[in-house]
């Protein structure tokens, strides 16, 4: 895999990685994400000049996410609940549907190309830059989270798409519960539980996938590359627990109009490269 760079070109690749690593566990624990909305452009980029063959490129970088995310997201998680503002009654409830979604979404990744999984991120990124550029919390659809049917179709859902975008579902999530009245601590609390239940069994989808794909580039299992995870995965665990100590102590309005930028930005480079 690092033969494609000479000496100069790999010091930077390894450090660029290593940031990326650090920046994903801070919003891990500050937004109640799994890092996947930073990690799937930067690995794209890297897959990119690494000369991956674009008919497994987007495949690769989901899996290599979710091999990250799955330390980061229990990283997160267990900052949270030692606070005490995860809600586990809703985890329990809405656990077994999120997870039904994930192993849908894997037998959707087996059988579709790199194409459709741009799109999904292409839409779903460009909705969520708007949503978090306008920074409308106070959008209620109801008082609580309902006990109806409805939001168990919709925590399947939610399992499908952030398999496909290889992400911990918080996007999702806090913005389902902070329409149903949450405040957006226990929102973005609460939503890392989901984390490791979507990101397990996604990284396992993944490399069950790609088993044996022949195009696969060196230190790879299955649609998951463990040097790339490897050099991501310490500073991510390291710095999540950081993004939660930040989390529940200052406003977050200017990192999420950073972040909506950055989504926006990820949106148009992703729809150039399916042109």
């Amino acid at each position: 895999m690092t033969e494609a760079f000479a000496g100069g070109e790999l010091v930077w690749l390894v450090l660029a990685l290593l940031a990326a690593g650090v920046v994903t566990g801070f919003l891990a624990g500050l937004l109640g994400i799994g890092g996947g909305g930073i990690l799937v452009p930067v690995l794209f980029e890297t897959f990119t000049l690494l000369g991956v063959p674009d008919s497994i490129r987007m495949h690769l970088v989901l899996g290599t996410s979710f091999a990250v995310i799955v330390p980061t997201a229990l990283s997160s998680f267990r900052s949270h609940l030692k606070k005490g503002a995860v809600d586990t009654a809703v985890v329990k409830r809405l656990g077994p549907f999120v997870v039904a979604g994930v192993l849908v979404g894997i037998l959707l990744v087996s059988s579709i190309s790199s194409t459709p999984l741009k799109w999904v991120w292409i839409v779903c990124g460009s909705a969520f830059a708007i949503k978090m550029a306008l920074g409308r919390e106070d959008w209620r659809i109801a008082d609580r989270l309902p006990e109806s049917g409805w939001v168990l179709l919709v925590a399947f859902a939610i399992g499908v798409v952030s398999t496909l975008m290889s992400i911990g579902g918080g996007m999702f999530l806090v913005t389902l519960f902070t329409l149903c009245g949450w405040p957006i601590l226990n929102a973005v609390a609460t939503s890392s539980g989901f984390g490791p239940l979507i990101a397990i069994p996604g990284l396992i989808g993944y490399v069950w996938a790609g088993w044996g794909n022949a195009l696969l580039p060196p230190g790879s299992l299955g649609f998951a590359n463990l040097f790339g995870a490897a050099l991501i995965v310490p500073g991510s665990v390291l710095a999540a627990p950081l993004g939660v100590r930040v989390a529940h102590g200052i406003s977050r309005r200017k990192l999420e109009l950073v972040f909506a930028a950055f989504l926006a930005f990820v949106a148009v480079r992703l729809f150039l490269s399916t042109l």
